[in-house]
């Protein structure tokens, strides 16, 4: 499952508001616990969150948080949840300013990292710093800069991929 999400999807551009939307999401669930916990439960996370479209997740009430909390398919962390639904209103709020993408996009650095080994892959960068704090200011929840870096890398925005990686600059993004 991991290596199947590293070799097709992991890197590649995302630049529709839905589909950052759920990739925003996905990684504040990551928070604090592995990526192959939040891989396996991405159906339930899907399908708990109407598939991770913006207009019908602003719309949840406390109904729903109470249905979300029972659900144990998806990581049950209620500020997690409300930040999702939080997440989901500024979203459209974004809307008349460009978007979510569009402003994701825009914090793209001059250049990626090209690490060498493992430990080389930074973890945050000046980018992912100015993003988490744009996001907050714009009324985002559970976008620090670790979280906003790794949303940069999974999305394609820099290429973190060892040096000599098959997938290295497959993004076609970073040459």
């Amino acid at each position: 499952m991991l290596r199947d999400y590293y070799d097709t999807e992991w890197g590649l551009p995302v630049r529709d508001e839905r589909g950052v939307f759920e990739r925003l999401s996905l990684e504040a669930f990551q928070s604090g616990l592995s990526w192959r916990t939040i891989l396996a439960k991405r159906p339930a996370f899907r399908a708990a969150f109407a598939g991770f479209d913006p207009d019908v997740v602003a719309g949840f009430g406390d109904a729903d948080v109470e249905r979300l909390l029972g659900d144990a398919g998806i990581v049950r962390n209620r500020r997690k949840i409300d930040a999702t639904i939080g997440n989901a209103r500024a979203t459209i709020a974004l809307r008349d300013a460009g978007g979510l993408a569009e402003l994701v996009w825009a914090a793209r650095p001059a250049v990626t990292p090209a690490p060498r080994t493992a430990a080389e892959v930074p973890t945050t960068s000046p980018e992912s710093i100015a993003l988490a704090k744009t996001l907050r200011a714009a009324g985002f929840a559970h976008v620090g800069p670790t979280t906003m870096h790794a949303l940069m890398e999974a999305i394609g925005i820099v290429d973190t991929h060892l040096v000599g990686s098959h997938r290295r600059g497959s993004s076609g993004v970073w040459a």
